[in-house]
């Protein structure tokens, strides 16, 4: 008497049952991700335009001395050009941020460059602040080694302003860092465990 033998099917009967590891999509990501990136870049929109517009109206005159203008110090100029730049990319980013809310399924492509151009947009506007910041603070303070007087005692409002706008810029640098941390965090949820 045969005995009933199992008899494994052949080995390309299995692989067709199964699609291959490298066309199953990706996760998607959830919705509240990316909702949070489209709000972070209105912040990010709002405090540059915010900080570029309270620097570029610090001015002020004085009888005796000549008037304090933000186009007088090179590096509140970059500071204008930088937020300027990071106001424009909070824009377009934030559409495709939008687009990416309409397609679930984004590419992690997407996400790659975000997590990219955020950190080096990041760079740009930490620079500019450290340059606006450390001039307002010669301002504020003076250097008596170099023999640097301070202003803010004759130009208050000049001085003000220029505090306010470096202050709101180190809003928009946290908001980037956050940005960057949330498209790694997203990132890594579209990558298959």
């Amino acid at each position: 008497m045969a005995s009933k033998e199992k008899v494994a099917p052949p080995p390309e009967a299995s692989e067709k049952s199964a699609p291959p590891p490298e066309n199953i999509p990706p996760p998607a990501i959830p919705k509240y991700f990316v909702v949070g990136d489209v709000v972070l870049r209105f912040l990010l929109f709002a405090a540059a335009v915010t900080a570029v517009v309270v620097m570029v109206t610090s001015k002020q005159k004085q009888p005796i001395s000549p008037p304090a203008k933000f186009n007088h110090s090179p590096a509140f100029i970059y500071f204008v050009a930088a937020l300027s730049a990071a106001g424009l990319y909070s824009i377009i980013t934030s559409l495709l941020s939008v687009f990416a809310l309409l397609k679930p399924r984004c590419s992690s492509k997407l996400l790659f460059h975000f997590i990219i151009f955020d950190v080096l947009m990041l760079g740009i506007v930490a620079a500019a602040t450290g340059a606006a910041g450390a001039v307002a603070y010669l301002g504020l303070k003076g250097n008596s080694h170099l023999q640097w007087n301070k202003i803010c005692n004759v130009y208050d409002k000049f001085c003000r302003h220029i505090g306010a706008s470096v202050a709101v810029a180190l809003f928009a640098s946290i908001i980037l860092a956050l940005l960057i941390i949330l498209s790694a965090y997203s990132l890594s949820k579209k990558i298959p465990k």
